[in-house]
């Protein structure tokens, strides 16, 4: 059965920086992509980035090109978020995702999800 844990949420100021970590298990993941996914109090859960097993193959929402960048250990089988110059429209709770294949934006293409981790950006 496939786990998704994700950990490195919690409260930082405007600007800040912060890394998120997402630990799956139950399977090998080659050829899986992953992703992470952000929710909002009273918003739809929204595509953020995500990385396909293959070296080069990410993508990101528009919203934090430049600020966030998305890497993967596939010998421990992670995903990282390294999260700066953060602004107060990031706060929401973050989710890993994964699927077979490529990386994709769409949600409801990712089967797996964890429980989330919840990130405040707040002075």
């Amino acid at each position: 059965q496939v786990q998704l844990v994700e950990s490195g949420g919690g409260l930082v100021q405007p600007g800040g920086s912060l890394r998120l970590s997402c630990a799956a298990s139950g399977r090998t993941f080659n050829n899986y992509a992953m992703g992470w996914f952000r929710q909002a109090p009273g918003k739809a859960r929204e595509f953020v980035a995500a990385i396909g097993w293959s070296v080069g193959n990410i993508d990101y929402a528009d919203s934090v090109k430049g600020r966030f960048i998305i890497s993967r250990d596939n010998a421990k089988n992670e995903v990282y978020l390294q999260m700066s110059s953060l602004k107060p429209e990031d706060t929401a709770v973050y989710y890993c995702a994964t699927r077979w294949g490529g990386p994709d934006s769409r949600t409801n293409e990712y089967p797996y999800w964890g429980l989330g981790t919840q990130v405040t950006v707040s002075s």
